[in-house]
């Protein structure tokens, strides 16, 4: 067993995000490891919890991953986007606030903004990779 206080886990800002070969700009986005196991042989745990804080107008740009994730809204009001896997359009938007969970499939590309111009916001994200038969 592992326990850990979330203020004792470094503070990472994240500068940027890659999708579809091209690195986008993070803006006012850090994230601290609550906890993490195995490695996805990209340097990304195969399990983790992660929490993020979005500062004033944070974002987080178009990007997909292959783990799924599960992202629990602990304060403030997010715009959640999902996008066209094909256009990059998006075909989704959703306004997520304080007790809102928001279930992202693997390789789904997606993204979302923190609503205030003047407070912070935070959200969990656990992620995990899920195999198919034949994948491992």
């Amino acid at each position: 067993m592992q326990v850990v206080n979330w203020q004792d886990c470094e503070d990472v800002k994240i500068e940027k995000f890659p999708f579809r070969g091209k690195q986008y700009d993070v803006k006012g986005i850090s994230v601290r490891w609550l906890s993490k196991h195995g490695e996805d042989d990209t340097g990304y745990p195969e399990y983790g919890l992660r929490f993020f804080t979005a500062q004033p107008g944070g974002e987080i740009p178009i990007h997909n991953h292959f783990y799924h994730q599960t992202m629990y809204i602990v304060s403030g009001q997010f715009e959640c986007y999902q996008y066209n896997a094909d256009t990059d359009e998006v075909v989704k938007k959703v306004t997520c606030g304080p007790g809102d969970a928001i279930y992202i499939p693997s390789m789904e590309p997606h993204g979302m903004k923190n609503l205030s111009d003047t407070e912070p916001a935070s959200f969990l994200c656990c992620i995990c990779n899920v195999y198919d038969e034949e994948g491992g």
